[in-house]
């Protein structure tokens, strides 16, 4: 049997085991398979720039233990291709796309070579073009190109210089706050005699404390796990994770900071955490950004996914007076939804995940998590200099009594369509139900607003985007709301024989 190259693409990245030593997991993206992607992305840029003679690619990776060997496979395979490669080392995701449309580098595609927050052992491959990152249909086309493997013609040799690009992104991004915080004191560093904690997680993000923050003045002594370390010693490197977040929680808390801020592995998700050091992530870091963008840009669309809440909802709505338009889980289909509304006449600056994937318009729709967070240093700077803290911006936001993520796995082959059945049976069921009501315009599953004598809140049941699961979210307004919901959801669920209830029963 032949090798699988369909299962490396997840949605529009490629992923993969890229290290031996984690049981039932084989490696499938080793330096022979990156050669042959590399040998295809070149082919597929080529087909996109015939007119150009010669295709520049820039290449970077994360902190990953397997980064440098297949960093290394795949500029062989561009080089022994023809193309002119910049090796850009240590790298970030959002400053990979920057290599594409910052002079005078101006690269045709660029490639990070990350997995994101998966564990040490897995890696892959994230692509760009001056256009933005590549689409689902991509991925396919290039993973089409490497099995066919094609006799290559390889009598061009190209060339390939190292560039610190994360250099010039930084500068990119120290020169933005200069020009925007303003301070008349001191121009050169306007965030002198502020004190910020940043957490790498020993990912790619540590050059955010020295190659930003401190030029422009701060005081990052707080700062922790700034060291790339593969290993991932500390802890993941995942705003979203539990763990992560009471860690850069802690350390603000200890130092006294202003700020606190939380990268993942790759750099295109970040969270912060305010002076009190409360977290401010998920539906709260929507509310901070779409209130910051608000006031750019009033009454503008907010594209989130599928997964925030009601009180969001009322706060970007009746509070900030701006308009949320609630859409697919994936940051990339968030995205989209926000180019679709724009072309459409629909005036969107801001689309963002409950993950920490934020992308905004006036940054090429590119979700950057340094940049996010530079536009929220910008703001703190600003209220800071009016006796204000950038918590006061969602001190309306409701917070709800309890939240919480079920995941149910489907046990059977044919799970989407097994899955897309109990959703369909659980929307007529809650029709049936007295005080549940569904909620319009929903994009994504079925979701049910619940308002009965005993509780208040609501819930979404969706199908994964590549897994055989099911996520079941809840939210109550009401102390042990969350679980009287479950409870009358695993009487719904029993009926389904395939469906493994385990996490939803040992609640």
């Amino acid at each position: 049997m032949g090798f699988n190259w369909k299962k490396l693409q997840n949605g529009s990245d490629i992923r993969g085991v890229a290290l031996n030593g984690v049981a039932g997991q084989d490696v499938n993206l080793d330096t022979s398979v990156i050669k042959e992607l590399g040998y295809a992305f070149y082919q597929w840029l080529k087909e996109k720039n015939s007119n150009k003679q010669t295709i520049k690619v820039a290449v970077g990776m994360d902190s990953r233990l397997s980064g440098p060997d297949l960093k290394s496979a795949f500029i062989k395979a561009l080089v022994s291709s023809g193309a002119e490669v910049l090796d850009c080392g240590m790298a970030s995701t959002p400053a990979m796309f920057m290599t594409t449309v910052t002079a005078p580098y101006n690269a045709n595609g660029a490639v990070m070579l990350t997995a994101s927050h998966l564990p040490f052992n897995r890696n892959g491959l994230k692509f760009f073009t001056p256009e933005g990152g590549l689409e689902k249909q991509d991925i396919t086309a290039i993973l089409e190109l490497a099995e066919q493997n094609k006799k290559r013609d390889n009598s061009t040799v190209g060339s390939c210089s190292k560039v610190d690009f994360i250099d010039v992104y930084s500068s990119q991004l120290v020169n933005k706050i200069r020009q925007e915080v303003n301070s008349t004191n001191n121009y050169e560093q306007p965030l002198n005699g502020f004190k910020m904690v940043v957490d790498a997680g020993n990912g790619a993000g540590g050059f955010y404390a020295h190659k930003v923050l401190e030029v422009l003045g701060a005081d990052v002594s707080g700062s922790q796990f700034l060291d790339a370390d593969g290993h991932f010693p500390n802890h993941i490197p995942n705003p979203e994770d539990a763990v992560a977040m009471r860690s850069i929680c802690d350390a603000v808390k200890e130092h006294k900071a202003d700020l606190g801020i939380i990268f993942d592995t790759d750099v295109d998700r970040a969270a912060i955490v305010d002076e009190k050091g409360n977290p401010v992530n998920r539906n709260e870091l929507v509310a901070l950004s779409a209130a910051i963008i608000n006031e750019e840009h009033p009454g503008s669309v907010v594209v989130t996914d599928s997964i925030t809440s009601d009180g969001l909802n009322w706060f970007i709505n009746d509070i900030l007076k701006a308009k949320h338009h609630r859409f697919k889980r994936g940051y990339k289909n968030v995205i989209n939804e926000s180019i679709r509304l724009n072309k459409a006449g629909q005036e969107s600056w801001l689309a963002i995940e409950t993950s920490g994937h934020a992308a905004l318009k006036e940054n090429y729709f590119l979700d950057d998590g340094a940049y996010l967070v530079t536009k929220m240093v910008i703001k703190m700077a600003k209220l800071k200099a009016e006796g204000k803290s950038l918590s006061s911006l969602i001190e309306k936001l409701p917070v709800p009594a309890e939240s919480k993520e079920f995941r149910i796995n489907i046990e059977t082959e044919d799970f989407k369509q097994y899955g897309e059945n109990v959703i369909s049976d659980l929307g007529m069921y809650a029709a049936s139900k007295i005080g549940w009501e569904l909620v319009p315009d929903n994009y994504e599953g079925v979701r049910v607003s619940i308002k009965t004598s005993e509780v208040s809140g609501w819930f979404l049941l969706r199908l994964s985007l590549h897994d055989p699961v099911i996520p079941l979210n809840i939210e109550s307004d009401n102390e042990g709301g969350v679980e009287k919901i479950a409870q009358t959801l695993v009487d719904f669920f029993d009926s389904f024989d395939k469906l493994e209830l385990k996490s939803l029963k040992n609640r």
